[in-house]
């Protein structure tokens, strides 16, 4: 029998800082959030994406689900910029530098 995992499973494995996430976005006020997940979180990606709207309640942008690949915290979805988006939040293992990227903001 396969076990069903739950957010809360993911939780205790991982720090999402779904708060400091939620923190940024009441901060930069973006209509358009694009949220990219490496393959493991994929499966959790709706659950994350009404957990922000939850926390965020009625100050919650439009969000995006990422689906493609994702290598790494390298892995800028640049043709996010065809679609508006405002703010990427890439949720990953590794911290990387966006400060040389103007023209997207990421966290």
């Amino acid at each position: 029998m396969i076990k069903e995992k739950k957010l809360q499973d993911l939780e205790k494995e991982y720090n999402l800082d779904l708060e400091k996430a939620a923190a940024t976005i009441k901060k930069q006020k973006p209509k358009k959030v694009l949220l990219q997940f490496p393959d493991g979180f994929k499966p959790y990606a709706t659950e994350i994406q009404k957990k922000l709207e939850k926390i965020l309640g009625k100050s919650s942008p439009e969000f995006y689900l990422w689906f493609d690949s994702c290598f790494g915290a390298c892995d800028i979805p640049l043709e996010t910029k065809n679609l508006e988006i405002d703010l990427i939040i890439q949720f990953g293992h590794s911290n990387w530098d966006y400060s040389e990227k103007k023209d997207i903001k990421v966290l």
